[in-house]
């Protein structure tokens, strides 16, 4: 199921579905246990060999990412594993999300999110569902539902429908 939702949101957007499907497997492949992680090793080296050393695109296979995950040139993005993201979640280009210091919190993302490239979004913070963070936003507060939020520090630009 998640890997017909990825490929459906990433219609015409090769490299974007290429990344979430080896992400997916190699994401798999870490969580089936002991047994699993040693026969895909081989996989799972390819993985961050190939994307998070060569292309920059810095996502553990260990992050929870829900289904339909669009990642629009992906160079220079960065996810911290700890970042629980919702379904249908789109980012773009030089975009960090993680912690804002060693040891603490990071985002939690709702449903159906889109991501500006340049954004900047860290800490304990929650981000709702159908919001957009617009291109170079620096998201370090909560995010309500169903609005636009941009500017640095990010702010409610626009309330959605």
């Amino acid at each position: 199921m998640l890997y017909k939702e990825d490929l459906l949101v990433n219609k015409g957007n090769f490299k974007g579905a290429f990344f979430i499907i080896c992400f997916r497997i190699s994401n798999a492949i870490q969580s089936k246990g002991k047994f699993f992680r040693y026969l895909g090793f081989p996989f799972r080296a390819f993985y961050k060999i190939c994307f998070r050393w060569l292309l920059g695109t810095d996502i553990p296979d260990t992050t929870k990412i829900g289904k339909g995950c669009a990642v629009y040139h992906g160079h220079s993005l960065i996810i911290h594993d700890d970042c629980i993201i919702g379904d249908y979640f789109t980012v773009r280009h030089n975009t960090t999300i993680g912690q804002a210091r060693k040891g603490g919190g990071a985002p939690i993302i709702g449903d159906y999110v889109e991501v500006g490239a340049n954004a900047v979004i860290i800490g304990d913070i929650h981000i709702g569902s159908y919001s957009i963070i617009a291109a170079g936003a620096v998201v370090i507060k909560d995010v309500p539902e169903k609005v636009i939020v941009a500017g640095n520090p990010a702010r409610v630009v626009k309330v959605l429908e």
